[in-house]
């Protein structure tokens, strides 16, 4: 885990936002900021988590990376190839070697397909198998994730949540891919069958070598498989750890109520800890507040989190941080806190 497979820099998505009946034709004025600026490297053969409540930003910048949305601006190099510079045939050379999980396996299968045909489709787009040598690399490809060879010729709607997923996971690495984006690929699972899919995902990558961006909005999930996890606010990054570390000692306030969010099965571990809570709403990403985006929310702001915006620091062991608060001798936020014991 010394080489970054994906290095990406300045990552910038927005989407326009159009008024009225006659918006199309017409110039927005404003524009969501769904990324906003990201930094982040990932090594080869590694997981990085990527953490953060509904609409931060996390599933575009898994898709922006995968240029499966355009960026704004920003680089994204993958292999030793910017692939923001690419053109339609370059790029679609590339998708060999980068592929996607999605989220729902109830609508990310064409339920008009066998999922034979399914896990087909790949290797057929790209040239790399037919005939003979086709059918016995999808079977490969199903017993690979646990499901029954002679089923393929079953349409989607015949299998469960968790057997569509793994269809899903077997047709993102029918071309050997170097590097894979989970997008929340257990959220939409029964827990019973989610760990399952946990166990399967990593089984796939001490196989085949592969490189995760495993974004999701549970930590104790991210934390199980994750080498290092990414905490995202509002289009921007705020804190990069590795796991163990951002568990347990978390530097960023929207961090520390993150984790103190995870409930405690245990009631007197429950009520000995620290309960963090935000106040007010999620700016919104039309207008986002000046300087450090969690500001409006945070117990600990002063006068420059308004007006200055804090950039990702390394403190610590490769822990790196973007708060105005860590500056300080003794930082505020740190003292006395608790780690909760749900996610140790």
């Amino acid at each position: 885990m010394n080489e970054a497979l994906l290095s990406v820099r300045g990552l910038e998505v927005r989407f326009p936002v159009r008024r009225g009946m006659l918006s199309l034709s017409q110039r927005p004025k404003d524009f969501v900021r769904a990324v906003d600026g990201v930094d982040l490297d990932i090594q080869r053969g590694e997981t990085l988590g990527l953490v953060g409540e509904s609409g931060c930003g996390k599933s575009t910048t898994g898709r922006a990376i995968l240029q499966l949305v355009r960026p704004t601006a920003g680089s994204v190099v993958f292999a030793g190839k910017e692939l923001t510079q690419l053109r339609a045939a370059e790029l679609r050379r590339m998708r060999r070697h980068m592929q996607i999980v999605f989220q729902n396996p109830y609508s990310s299968l064409d339920p008009r397909m066998t999922i034979g045909s399914i896990v087909a489709e790949p290797l057929q787009v790209h040239h790399v198998a037919r005939g003979r040598e086709l059918r016995e690399r999808v079977r490969e490809l199903l017993e690979l994730v646990g499901l029954d060879p002679q089923h393929l010729r079953r349409y989607p709607h015949e299998f469960s949540g968790g057997q569509r997923q793994r269809v899903g996971i077997a047709r993102a690495i029918a071309l050997h891919p170097e590097f894979i984006v989970a997008d929340e690929p257990i959220s939409a699972l029964d827990v019973s069958i989610q760990a399952q899919i946990l166990n399967l995902l990593q089984d796939l990558q001490q196989k085949l070598g592969l490189t995760y961006l495993f974004i999701a909005h549970d930590l104790a999930v991210v934390r199980y498989i994750s080498t290092r996890i990414a905490v995202m606010y509002l289009g921007k990054l705020v804190e990069v750890a590795e796991a163990e570390r951002l568990i347990e000692r978390p530097l960023h306030p929207y961090t520390q109520a993150l984790i103190a969010a995870v409930p405690v099965p245990e009631p007197e571990r429950q009520r000995a800890r620290q309960h963090i809570v935000l106040p007010g709403e999620v700016p919104s990403p039309v207008h986002p507040p000046s300087g450090c985006r969690f500001r409006t929310r945070c117990a600990w702001a002063f006068e420059r989190c308004a007006t200055e915006e804090p950039m990702l620091r390394e403190w610590e062991g490769g822990h790196t941080v973007a708060c105005h608060l860590m500056e300080e001798a003794d930082p505020p936020h740190l003292r006395g806190r608790i780690v909760p014991a749900a996610v140790r």
